[in-house]
């Protein structure tokens, strides 16, 4: 008995030993385990820490910052005399993020960006399921309209504030482009697009100066792109635009735009062109064309040839209801060119203003001996014996073209490279194009004389105007100027952008004999 008790005490002992050692084993397991989860961990902070910690600085900081750009505002542009032609206006940006706009439940979130789409479509008279596409977005962002004046927005914020909307509309400070005199110098002026970028006329070749440079505030924002205070945020304040002062006097160019207007529907004419110079300076007093356009409703015309045609033409076509002839179009310059080849022969004295019967009209030239080309007067009446003034007073072209024949290509080209019409006179405007003459060894005798009463070549209205201008400059070639200055409307300093003296192409005693001679074509001509 007593063995057998022994046994079963030996047994029990037996027993608790296993039950011990699976306890510490699980222990030593749940510790290592510890110990494996507690070296990951302090591994990955500092692999967190020490090699990522830079790259998810800036992430955070990427997320957690918002950066608004505050709008510089655009310089105004002003005629000589101070009236403004080009200003801004203050307008705002509407935009959304649709995803802030919600209820607290999916029913709640339908209606609420329906009534956010329809009211879009109300206060800015926009497409209501075009509105509807944009709230119902995936997009971070969405922008509703741009360029909105005062008054929308106050409809807006008044529809935000009783309907208890405040998160998910943006509403930005914007500027918008106005023309107080709509279509005056509207080739001059140009114009911008959308994004108020001029893409015409002054607005193109100064946009650099107009447009300045955008301010940016930077502040923080939580999980909800709520802002909040944050006092290492920063604000870089906006440098406005430049003011530009033309060379144009707003009542000479609107005095210019209305008799050319007369003129063009007087003589059904398809368009036309005034330039008004000052010769000792180059100033650009007025700078006229005509049909013209309305610069506040650009990409709508506003006279019958442009709105007869524009549904008709292409976007590309269309762009020619901006061209600015002046500066981009070329065209025989005819009867004019008389005076700069008459400069020339007295310049180089081959002859003089009045010498008794130098040239001889009999209505017509003869050129060649197989091929005979005839050129006849534009006078259905010989003129006869005359003068070089007579021959002006007369317009008369076989005058023109027996002086030619005198004078010569070689020196004609020689002189017609010192006016300045072999190359751009680099007037400040855009798409400035140069002239077409023929290379001086394809003239031949005919392209000589016609070239002596101004046709079969081609010139700029800008072009022409400024070697007509040398002429009544004392002889002196100046570049022609539309900007004067340019005014710093942060700190009001003025640069003055002065006028250039090309070189002296005639002598002052020549000049002032063709002078003469163009007074005597207005007081004694006879071909009008």
């Amino acid at each position: 008995m007593s063995q057998y008790r022994s046994k079963i005490r030996k047994f029990s002992k037996k027993e608790k030993l296993p039950a011990n050692t699976v306890t510490s084993k699980r222990i030593r397991i749940c510790m290592g385990t510890m110990f494996v989860v507690m070296f990951l961990l302090v591994f990955r902070l500092g692999f967190l820490q020490f090699v990522q910690g830079a790259d998810l600085k800036e992430q955070a900081y990427k997320q957690q910052t918002v950066n608004k750009l505050v709008s510089a505002k655009r310089g105004n542009i002003l005629d000589s005399t101070g009236k403004i032609l080009a200003t801004s206006a203050q307008v705002d940006t509407v935009s959304i993020n649709p995803t802030k706009i919600k209820g607290k439940n999916e029913e709640e979130t339908k209606a609420k960006k329906e009534k956010v789409a329809k009211a879009f479509s109300d206060i800015f008279e926009l497409d209501y399921e075009e509105m509807l596409t944009k709230v119902n977005s995936e997009a971070s962002v969405q922008t509703i309209i741009k360029k909105v004046e005062k008054d929308k927005i106050d409809a807006l914020k008044a529809w935000m504030e009783e309907n208890k909307i405040s998160v998910g509309i943006n509403i930005d400070e914007d500027t918008k482009r106005y023309y107080p005199y709509n279509n005056l110098a509207s080739y001059v002026i140009g114009f911008c697009n959308s994004e108020n970028q001029g893409i015409y006329g002054v607005e193109r070749s100064f946009n650099s100066y107009l447009t300045g440079t955008p301010g940016k505030i930077m502040t923080s924002t939580d999980v909800n792109k709520d802002e909040i205070s944050d006092e290492n945020g920063k604000y870089i304040e906006a440098e406005n635009g430049n003011n530009i002062v033309l060379t144009i006097d707003a009542n000479i160019q609107a005095i210019s735009e209305k008799y050319l207007k007369e003129g063009v529907e007087t003589n059904n004419a398809r368009n036309g062109s005034v330039i008004i110079m000052k010769p000792s300076t180059g100033d650009i007093l007025a700078m006229a064309q005509y049909p013209d356009y309305d610069l506040n409703t650009p990409f709508t015309p506003i006279t019958s040839y442009w709105q007869e045609r524009w549904d008709s033409l292409s976007s590309t076509d269309k762009t020619e209801m901006y061209r600015n002839i002046m500066v981009s179009s070329r065209y025989e310059p005819g009867s004019t060119f008389k005076v700069i080849n008459a400069a020339i022969a007295l310049e180089e004295n081959i002859t003089d203003t009045d010498i008794t019967d130098e040239f001889d009209c009999i209505g017509y030239e003869t050129f060649g001996t197989d091929d005979i080309t005839t050129i006849k007067c534009g006078s259905s009446v010989p003129h006869g014996k005359q003068t070089l003034r007579q021959v002006l007073e007369n317009s008369c072209n076989p005058g023109m073209m027996q002086l030619a024949s005198r004078v010569g290509t070689k020196t004609f080209y020689k002189y017609y490279n010192a006016f300045g019409l072999f190359n751009k006179t680099n007037i400040s405007l855009p798409e400035e194009i140069n002239s077409h003459f023929y290379k001086e060894e394809n003239v031949y005798s005919v392209d000589l004389a016609t070239m002596a009463f101004g046709q079969r070549i081609k010139v700029t209205p800008i072009q022409l105007i400024s070697a007509i201008s040398a002429i009544a400059n004392d002889g002196v070639l100046v570049t022609p100027r539309i900007v004067k200055q340019v005014i710093n409307t942060d700190t009001n300093a003025v640069t003055n952008l002065p006028s250039e003296d090309v070189r002296q192409v005639i002598s002052t005693e020549t000049a002032n004999k063709v002078l003469d001679m163009m007074e005597s074509v207005v007081t004694e001509g006879r071909w009008f």
